[in-house]
């Protein structure tokens, strides 16, 4: 893949672990976009692509039912949105490590960001579609198969699910480049 130079849209899901940011640098590593040619409206990037949990999610809360015939669909607009703020400075902290990786290697001209709020794994394989992104590439956090139960797998979705190529770089994978 180092001579590479075919793609013109590399989609590189980051969640702030460091799992996702060593993907990044795999991808910026070891993935070449096309020339931009005079003839083309959009010019070929690395998408960084962050999913924010809906707030509800975030919080893994759900007041229900208040007792004594109280509202059952209260909502707290002040707790939404400090909840909303605090995902916010979240996204801002993830993105800003990312770009600051991505100049390192001097790339942040052909790099763009991508946010959107939902679940993880509908929303990348949505993005992949919509974004027509030539290949998918994320990190792996290797949970054990008891949290996998429960969490399932995102990379493991999206291999299955995505409709371009995913490269999925695993914690123990090297960021060094292929020969």
């Amino acid at each position: 893949m180092s001579g590479g130079g075919n793609l013109s849209r590399v989609l590189v899901s980051v969640d702030g672990s460091e799992e996702s940011m060593k993907a990044l640098r795999w991808a910026l590593t070891n993935l070449k976009l096309r020339s931009p040619t005079s003839d083309s409206t959009d010019a070929p990037s690395f998408i960084i692509f962050h999913v924010q949990s809906p707030p509800s999610i975030a919080t893994g809360l759900n007041p229900g039912a208040i007792p004594f015939g109280g509202p059952s669909d209260i909502e707290v607009p002040a707790f939404t949105a400090a909840i909303e703020a605090h995902q916010e400075r979240i996204t801002r902290a993830v993105l800003d490590h990312a770009l600051g990786i991505c100049s390192e290697f001097n790339l942040t001209s052909q790099v763009r960001t991508h946010v959107v709020v939902g679940d993880p794994k509908e929303k990348i394989c949505e993005a992949v579609q919509d974004l027509h992104a030539d290949v998918l590439v994320m990190g792996s956090r290797a949970f054990g198969p008891i949290k996998r139960m429960f969490l399932g797998s995102v990379s493991n979705y999206c291999a299955h699910h995505a409709s371009c190529p995913v490269i999925i770089i695993k914690e123990t994978d090297s960021v060094n480049k292929i020969n």
